[in-house]
């Protein structure tokens, strides 16, 4: 019985990988980079996160001069400063730097936010173009050579004239 059962089981998945085998696997590339740097509305995008990036510089630079400003007063004017006073002003200084510190790590959180946000739509448009290239097309699979995915492409196929073709775009 076990004997039987072990033959039947090992017919079944000799059957099932000769049926496996026998399917055509078709592969696809595909340089993302390249795709988004002619994506449209990229530019736009890019400008309006350039916008947002300058104006946070401005912001930050003028926090660190008024904070230049305050410690050369301090350095200046420390040795004249009663003991009290001098620790208070560096308790200040230091607070200062910190709520700057702060300010740039929050910064740049929320232009990584705004990056996404902006770039969302098109890189949801560029991935459902690439799906429907690959359904239409019988893909098994498509792989982003732009990332280094594909160590060796043989037999594969570069999409981009396709999803170009997809979005309108030459």
């Amino acid at each position: 019985m076990k004997k039987g059962l072990i033959v039947v089981m090992t017919a079944l998945l000799a059957l099932g990988g000769s049926a496996m085998a026998q399917k055509n696997i078709k592969l696809g590339h595909i340089n993302s980079n390249e795709l988004m740097q002619i994506m449209p509305g990229r530019d736009s995008a890019q400008a309006a996160l350039q916008k947002e990036v300058e104006a946070l510089q401005a912001e930050l630079e003028t926090m660190n001069k008024e904070f230049e400003t305050k410690y050369n007063d301090y350095i200046a004017k420390r040795d004249q400063l009663s003991e009290l006073i001098r620790k208070t002003k560096e308790t200040d200084l230091q607070n200062m730097r910190a709520r700057i510190e702060e300010s740039q790590s929050n910064a740049q959180k929320m232009l990584e936010e705004r990056q996404e946000a902006l770039l969302k739509p098109i890189v949801d448009r560029a991935k459902k173009a690439i799906e429907e290239v690959g359904k239409e097309n019988g893909y098994t699979y498509i792989f982003d050579s732009g990332i280094g995915t594909v160590l060796y492409s043989q037999d594969s196929d570069d999409i981009m004239p396709l999803v170009k073709k997809k979005l309108g775009l030459k």
